[in-house]
């Protein structure tokens, strides 16, 4: 499949998985998986700690072999140079030779990747205040999330896979992440797939959605409809339960004679009415409070 050429108005697929299952020792990681991946846009991949968002990300990188279709650029990945010349990881794992410094990664980065931008490389160690010669090894946590941002920004890759690039990274790091992100977004549109537990911090990067849960995939949306299919109600007990009466409620807050509750299916023409008449507070629910609010309620997704 070509995507060179699509307009960011059209949509192409640059990755597809089809009934992918991967086990470990007899445990299920990911259960019978299907998704795809657009091209040109910040797709995020949600979930709790052991969800399977990593495992994912290592099929669609030819990581790791599972049962099922994956496709990338619209042939497989695994073992495959013209498909993964096109494709940078980082992981949040990343391993490299015990003697390298940071300029040795990115002067590998810069033979890996044809699309590498090596003035852009060194201006973001630079922001990111990255030692040149300092050993891999001797860098804290935040450091080496900091050098896997480099390396992924840098390659321009037509798809970029960030798993957990926060980890370590102090608020005004992950800050200079996010507006160096959509900046290099804007300036050379690609496919950016995102991995993160820090979903209110990415909420407003992200165009497309997908949550996993104990390796199924519970949500998959665009960004904006899925903030649009709930609401949050808050006031007194028994006016949050009037205006909740025969809806779906995916979680309930109460505290003496004040409630809070989280409503699936979003507001209807007259909510807004009904809410000054029981004298309860709507508020739009962040992508944060939907993600905990889905995947405890059900297991299969009730906003899906």
């Amino acid at each position: 499949m070509n995507v060179v050429g699509v307009g960011r108005g059209e949509t192409s697929n640059v990755a597809e998985v089809r009934g992918v299952t991967k086990t470990y020792g007899g445990q299920t990681v990911l259960d019978d998986v299907s998704l795809t991946v657009a091209e040109n846009t910040i797709h995020g991949l949600l979930g709790h700690n052991g969800a399977g968002k990593t495992t994912l990300m290592r099929v669609l990188t030819g990581r790791v072999f599972a049962h099922g279709d994956v496709r990338v650029f619209g042939e497989a990945p695994v073992e495959n140079d013209g498909v993964l010349g096109r494709v940078c990881f980082v992981g949040e794992d990343q391993r490299y030779p015990d003697h390298y410094q940071v300029r040795h990664v990115l002067e590998a980065a810069a033979l890996l990747f044809r699309t590498w931008d090596a003035a852009y490389a060194d201006a973001l160690a630079t922001d990111f205040a990255l030692p040149a010669r300092r050993g891999v090894r001797k860098l804290s946590r935040g450091m080496r999330s900091a050098l896997g941002i480099v390396v992924g920004l840098a390659s321009r890759a037509p798809l970029t896979l960030f798993d957990e690039p926060h980890l370590g990274l102090d608020a005004a790091f992950r800050q200079l992440f996010h507006d160096r992100l959509l900046a290099e977004y804007a300036e050379h549109p690609r496919t950016i797939l995102l991995s993160t537990h820090l979903i209110d911090e990415v909420g407003d990067l992200l165009e497309r959605v997908t949550v996993i849960d104990a390796g199924r995939i519970v949500i998959d949306d665009d960004a904006d409809d899925l903030r649009a299919r709930a609401v949050s109600v808050s006031g007194p007990v028994a006016a949050v339960d009037s205006f909740t009466e025969g809806r779906e409620v995916l979680q309930v807050e109460r505290l003496t004679s004040v409630s809070r509750a989280t409503v699936a299916g979003g507001r209807r023409p007259d909510d807004t009415e009904l809410a000054r008449h029981l004298g309860v507070e709507l508020e739009p629910v962040s992508l944060q409070d939907l993600v905990v609010r889905t995947t405890g309620h059900s297991r299969r997704g009730a906003l899906r």
